[in-house]
């Protein structure tokens, strides 16, 4: 059987065992242990062992379980309600200012935890009620909050990026930094559509009444006070790394520290809320680790198969392809993917054979991060399988329907793409600040 054969055979076993409902982790680390045995006999068992041990010596692992901690303890301890508060009182005066605060929200909330279902979460606790309640279109915040907590995957601290750092070999600290300005030029754009739709049509989301918004400028000020801690702990954790005070890992325990300070310092510390945080905390680590352990060995194999070769042979020698046609169906395939996957599974199915070819064709590998990242963002939002659909629908109150979900996306996805074709089109938006600032990776 020839090596493409295999690498076919392995791929379409893979679906299968996913099809059947096992976790994806389960399903991509049995065919590759499988098929290694198959190829390599009694040595081939030596890839899972290799894989294993190659994951406990990655240091920037330990960032993994201390930034989800940090995330969970500021959502648990409420800390976002009081950002949200502030949010509503200093941007309600404008038409859709409830929404624009809500993608505020988001981008904080992104900031402190770097993963989706924690600002999703977030945004279907906190803002969709109050927002609703205000007679804004349901339609209209469904997109908002949905489009706002994909943002958690591209801003650091962001877990993907570390997922896609262990894979591609890169560091993580500058694979962050590239997040940066990304992350920022799509939540503007997000508040630019919201502001010029609600300018166009009040209806959607009207101004807070002057009577609601009258409060004397000291206590508007005062209420600020619920964002400084997030933004201490934020700039603290990351400017000590910029500065090369702090290693990532040490930034890590840093904002871990500070968050459990914090909530401490709101009186919120208690023991519910630490068993909390705890259990989803290591219940988040552990998934992503056995994820990256399961892409190790399936990244083994085909790095043996030479399948590497094999596809860059079919596509430059046999196909004629450029390296940007290329690239441009290696991000169309992960739109198709994202419809019934998510990013981690999507990365690790297709990671073997893409991150190495980008690289060969002379791709930064960091601007690619940033690419895959927020192709991921898009493929959260695509109907039919979206995973952001499905979140938003088991949060949502009856009001919303799965049809009104799917609607909501549609202006949110375009923005996105258009967005995704920006920072192609110039990649110093995702390279200028790692390239400028990074320190320690």
């Amino acid at each position: 059987m020839s090596y493409e054969m295999i690498a076919l055979l392995m791929f379409s076993s893979m679906m299968l065992s996913m099809l059947t409902g096992q976790r994806v982790f389960a399903a991509i680390g049995f065919v590759a242990v499988v098929a290694a045995a198959v190829l390599w006999g009694n040595g081939g068992f030596e890839l899972g062992f290799s894989a294993g041990m190659k994951l406990m010596k990655w240091y920037p692992l330990l960032t993994l379980p201390l930034f989800i901690f940090m995330g969970y303890m500021l959502s648990e301890s409420g800390i976002a309600e009081d950002l949200y508060k502030a949010f509503h009182v200093w941007f309600g005066g404008l038409p859709g200012g409830l929404a624009v605060g809500t993608i505020g929200l988001m981008v904080v909330i992104s900031a402190m935890n770097g993963l989706s279902v924690a600002g999703m979460a977030i945004g279907a606790t906190i803002a969709l009620p109050e927002l609703l309640r205000r007679g804004y279109d349901k339609i209209m915040v469904s997109g908002v909050i949905q489009a706002g907590s994909s943002l958690g995957i591209l801003v650091p601290p962001s877990v993907v990026l570390v997922l896609y750092g262990m894979i591609a070999r890169q560091p993580v600290g500058k694979l962050w930094m590239a997040g940066v300005f990304p992350g920022l030029l799509l939540a503007a754009m997000f508040i630019i559509y919201i502001l010029i739709r609600c300018k166009l049509n009040p209806e959607l989301g009207r101004a807070l009444p002057p009577e609601e918004r009258a409060m004397p400028l000291i206590d508007k000020l005062k209420l600020l006070r619920a964002g400084i801690l997030p933004f201490v702990i934020f700039f603290l954790m990351m400017g000590l790394f910029v500065m090369g005070i702090t290693s990532l890992v040490e930034s890590s325990a840093v904002g871990a520290l500070s968050a459990m300070v914090a909530a401490a310092i709101k009186g919120r510390l208690n023991w519910a809320v630490w068993n909390k945080v705890l259990e989803q905390t290591l219940g988040i680590s552990c998934m992503f680790m056995w994820i990256i352990l399961a892409a190790l060995c399936f990244g083994a194999v085909f790095d043996g198969l030479g399948a590497v070769r094999a596809i860059e042979h079919l596509l430059v020698g046999e196909l004629g392809l450029g390296p940007w046609e290329i690239l441009i169906l290696m991000q169309i395939s992960y739109l198709i993917m994202g419809t019934f996957l998510d990013d981690t599974a999507m990365l690790v199915i297709v990671a073997p054979l893409y991150i190495p070819l980008v690289g060969k064709l002379g791709f930064d590998l960091v601007w690619y991060g940033v690419l895959y990242t927020i192709t991921c963002q898009v493929a959260y939002m695509t109907p039919p399988f979206g995973y952001n659909l499905f979140l938003m629908r088991a949060m949502a109150p009856p009001e919303i329907r799965l049809i009104d979900i799917y609607k909501s996306v549609v202006p949110f996805v375009a923005i996105m793409i258009l967005g995704l074709a920006i920072v192609t089109a110039f990649p110093s938006i995702a390279t200028w600040l790692p390239n400028h600032v990074y320190v320690r990776g």
